[in-house]
C-alpha cells in the first residue's frame, strides 16, 4: 500500500504486504519544498507495473514521477511552483488515475475545474488535453465544480467517474465530451440522506460499474449500485468519530484483490481497513 501523507509531513509511505511498519518512499518528513525530492502537500499516489510511482503535488502545481527505487522525481505534468489555467499548468492538483496500459494519466485540476490528460512519458511544461470540464466552476452538467476524485473501469466503459466536491455530486463523463451526467448526489444540494452527498472526495467503480464514494463531510463510504442513485452506507456511521466503526473526514478509497476496502481517515490520521462481507 502507498499512502500520500499530506500536510506538514509531505511524504509518501509504502506499507509492504503483511508488514506492520511503513517505509519512506519519497519526500523528507516535515520538510516542505519544491525540490525534485520533496513535496508541498502530496495528494494522491499510484505505483505502476514497473514500480514507478506517480504523485500529485498540490501546492507545487505538478505531477511527479519517481522511477522504481528512486527518491528523486521528474515532473511529467505542470510547471513547478507556477499555477495557471494554461494547458501546460495546473492550479492545484488532487487525485490521479492511470489507465491500464499506463500510457496516459488523468488528473483532477481542482481550482481550474477540469480534468487533464497527459502521457506518462510527458515532461515539465508539456501541454495536456482537457477531457472534462474546463468551462469554469458551476453546478451545470457541462462544467465541473472543484473536481477531487477520479476513476474509470475501461474493461467495461471508457467513461470517467469524477467527484464534484463543491457540487456534492459524482458525474460520469466520456473523455472529450462537452457534458456529463450525474450518477450520484443532487447538484448544489448537500445532505446526508441516501440520495445526497456532502463534499464527496475519493471515488471508485468496480467491474459491474457499482460506484463507491468517500462522502467526506458525512464521514461515511457510500455504495451506489449501477443505475441507482440511492446509496447504501458500507463504512462509517455518518457521525464523525474515532472508533473502529467510525470515520472523520474520509478522503481516499481503494480496494485490494479480495475487495477489502481501505479508507484514508484524514482527521483521525489513519488508514482503516474494512473486510469484505
Amino acid at each position: 500500500m502507498y499512502v500520500a501523507d499530506e500536510s506538514s509531513n509531505s511524504v509518501v509511505w509504502k506499507l509492504p504486504l503483511n508488514a506492520t511498519t511503513a517505509t519512506l518512499v519519497s519526500g523528507s518528513q516535515g520538510s516542505i519544498s519544491s525540490a525534485s525530492d520533496r513535496f508541498y502537500y502530496p495528494q494522491d499516489v499510484y505505483a505502476d507495473s514497473l514500480g514507478n510511482v506517480y504523485v500529485t503535488d498540490y501546492y507545487n502545481y505538478r505531477v511527479q514521477k519517481f522511477a522504481s527505487g528512486s527518491s528523486t522525481g521528474t515532473t511529467i505534468a505542470g510547471v513547478t511552483g507556477s499555477g495557471s489555467s494554461a494547458l501546460n499548468r495546473f492550479n492545484s492538483v488532487r487525485h490521479l488515475y492511470v489507465e491500464p496500459t499506463e500510457t496516459y494519466i488523468y488528473v483532477t485540476d481542482y481550482n481550474n475545474h477540469r480534468v487533464m490528460r497527459y502521457s506518462t512519458s510527458s515532461s515539465s511544461g508539456t501541454n495536456g488535453v482537457v477531457v472534462a470540464g474546463g468551462n469554469g466552476g458551476n453546478y451545470l452538467n457541462t462544467t465541473l465544480y472543484y473536481p477531487y476524485g477520479i476513476h474509470s473501469m475501461p474493461s467495461v466503459s471508457s467513461d470517467l467517474f469524477i467527484s464534484n466536491m463543491n457540487a456534492h455530486t459524482i458525474i460520469r463523463w466520456t473523455p472529450g465530451a462537452t457534458s456529463g451526467y450525474y450518477v450520484a448526489g443532487v447538484s448544489a444540494v448537500s445532505g446526508q440522506s441516501p440520495v445526497l452527498l456532502n463534499s464527496p472526495a475519493g471515488v471508485r467503480v468496480d467491474s459491474y460499474l457499482n460506484l463507491y464514494v468517500a462522502d467526506s463531510e458525512n464521514h461515511r463510504i457510500q455504495l451506489f449500485c449501477q443505475n441507482s442513485q440511492t446509496g447504501y452506507t458500507i463504512a462509517g456511521t455518518g457521525v464523525a468519530g474515532n472508533s473502529a466503526i467510525q470515520l472523520n473526514g474520509a478522503r481516499s478509497i481503494t480496494f485490494d484483490s479480495a475487495m477489502n476496502l481501505y479508507v484514508s481517515d484524514t482527521n483521525n490520521r489513519r488508514i482503516q481497513k474494512f473486510l469484505r462481507l
